[in-house]
């Protein structure tokens, strides 16, 4: 049990996993920071606010329309950052296997079976 969790470890697939996850967490912090410093702030001075958490506040003070709306745009931007991520890394990688023709067998392959066939004739 042991060596089989050390090969599924050794793959490869789980340490890039890891490290994108450490990285999207680290992401998600700046986006975060970035929301609540800048964007936020933005936002309420257009809607004659201190900033966007104090928009929308229920009376018990619990929920905030503004909290939402601040979750929404840092979902926006990652999502959008991801996007283009992923849109890169296709473009890097270049064409899928799948879509590259299978050229089939060479001339000596066609050749050799020839004479194979040729011979379990006679």
């Amino acid at each position: 049990m042991v060596r089989e969790f050390r090969e599924f470890i050794e793959r490869g697939n789980v340490i890039e996993l890891a490290v994108a996850f450490v990285l999207g967490v680290a992401f998600a912090s700046v986006v975060s920071t970035f929301t609540e410093r800048i964007i936020n702030p933005l936002i309420g001075l257009v809607f004659s606010a201190d900033d966007l958490e104090g928009l929308g506040t229920f009376a018990d003070g619990n929920g905030s329309v503004g909290a939402f709306i601040g979750a929404v745009i840092n979902f926006l931007i990652v999502a959008l950052v991801l996007f283009f991520v992923v849109k890169a890394y296709n473009t890097a990688k270049g064409p899928d296997d799948e879509e590259v023709e299978d050229p089939g067998p060479s001339e000596e392959v066609i050749l050799l079976r020839d004479i194979r066939d040729s011979l379990a004739r006679r």
